[in-house]
């Protein structure tokens, strides 16, 4: 087995690492600064789904997906109650919404622990794949938060499995948030989870947030398969909270370079993982890029076309934009919900066309432009 993961893993470096390395570095003039706010669209389905979290851009037209499409996960269902919500919807740019997949809980085909409640972690395959987080609840209280799972979707919206529980040595517990390696045939997740020890604390920190990496086979006519976990973070703050529901290790973004962004939400910092791609070791809670300043609970991250890191804060309606050095070079306030606090989720860059976002104090995708 020891060596059978090894020779998986000499075989992914092989493929992956030209691809990284002819990849060059953008400068870092300000990305965000000349930009402004368009509304999109309402994210909110028939069945009446709310707090759009998850948010991804479909890179290739496949079944009910259409390239360059936007999809949003609702993490509440209609009587707004935190990790219910079991609907991805599909807007296009000219803002018209259809619904992908509104997701039955006793009808999944493998195990999820607590059922469904989508969360941030949204990510959408070049082969028609979507998968998406889930951190259910019975009724909207950490105190009923289960582990949950990953659910893979076909392009039809239709769930064909799941990841759940500890492969590897690898624990899925609470996927909040995640970014994806898409190289075709084979594929690396990086999720966070925030329920390693959480509940039992009770609203106490404890430091089991992890940042778990999955390597998966995508074969031509066949579901993913999972090859390989490893534990690329661990040891984030984490605790529950009666409005948030949960707060730990959120938003993950991955550099050209292989370096992992992780939006240490309860440190109030950016954190980096060097080497995140191939590492066979948890590089623990990483190196510190950023912290404090503008930064105020940083939840959604993504990398700009210039290398930059952009983080939106559950603490204000702001995004941030700092420098892979630590320079925290622009802050702009992007809510349109004029809420502020506890409003922006996932975000997603789309090259030479801006930045979108969900926004849940109005229930709507925005663009950043």
């Amino acid at each position: 087995m020891r060596s059978s993961m090894f020779l998986k893993h000499a075989c992914w470096i092989a493929l992956v690492l030209p691809v990284l390395s002819s990849v060059a570095q953008s400068g870092n003039a300000s990305y965000i600064s000349p930009k402004t706010v368009s509304f999109v669209a309402s994210t909110v389905p028939a069945n009446g789904d709310v707090n759009p979290y998850g948010i991804a851009v479909v890179p290739r037209s496949s079944g009910k997906l259409i390239a360059g499409h936007i999809l949003v996960s609702n993490f509440n269902g209609s009587a707004n109650l935190q990790g219910t919500g079991t609907t991805i919807v599909d807007i296009a740019p000219d803002g018209t919404k259809t619904l992908f997949a509104e997701i039955d809980r006793s009808r999944l085909p493998g195990p999820c622990p607590g059922g469904v409640g989508l969360t941030t972690a949204l990510g959408v395959l070049r082969k028609g794949w979507v998968i998406v987080g889930s951190l259910p609840t019975k009724d909207g209280t950490a105190a009923t938060a289960k582990a949950g799972c990953l659910l893979v979707l076909n392009d039809e919206g239709e769930v064909v499995e799941t990841f759940s529980g500890t492969r590897f040595n690898a624990r899925i517990n609470g996927p909040w948030d995640m970014t994806v390696l898409d190289l075709g045939p084979v594929a690396e997740l990086f999720v966070s989870n925030v329920l390693n020890e959480t509940v039992a604390a009770g609203g106490k920190v404890v430091h089991r947030g992890t940042v778990v990496r999955i390597l998966l086979g995508i074969p031509d006519g066949r579901k993913p398969e999972e090859l390989l976990r490893t534990i690329v973070g661990s040891g984030f703050p984490q605790r529950t909270d009666p409005a948030a529901l949960v707060i730990g290790p959120t938003g993950l973004g991955l550099a050209e370079d292989g370096t992992l962004y992780v939006a240490d939400t309860l440190s109030n910092r950016i954190a980096a993982i060097p080497d995140a791609v191939f590492r066979l070791t948890s590089g623990g809670t990483g190196r510190t890029v950023s912290v404090g300043g503008a930064l105020n609970q940083p939840l959604g991250l993504a990398v700009a076309p210039n290398g930059d890191i952009l983080t939106v804060n559950a603490g204000d309606g702001n995004v941030v934009e700092t420098t892979p050095a630590g320079s925290q070079i622009a802050v702009k306030n992007i809510d349109t919900s004029g809420a502020g606090a506890g409003t922006l989720f996932g975000l997603a860059v789309v090259r030479g066309t801006g930045v979108y976002f969900v926004d849940d104090g109005d229930n709507t995708l925005d663009l950043l432009h």
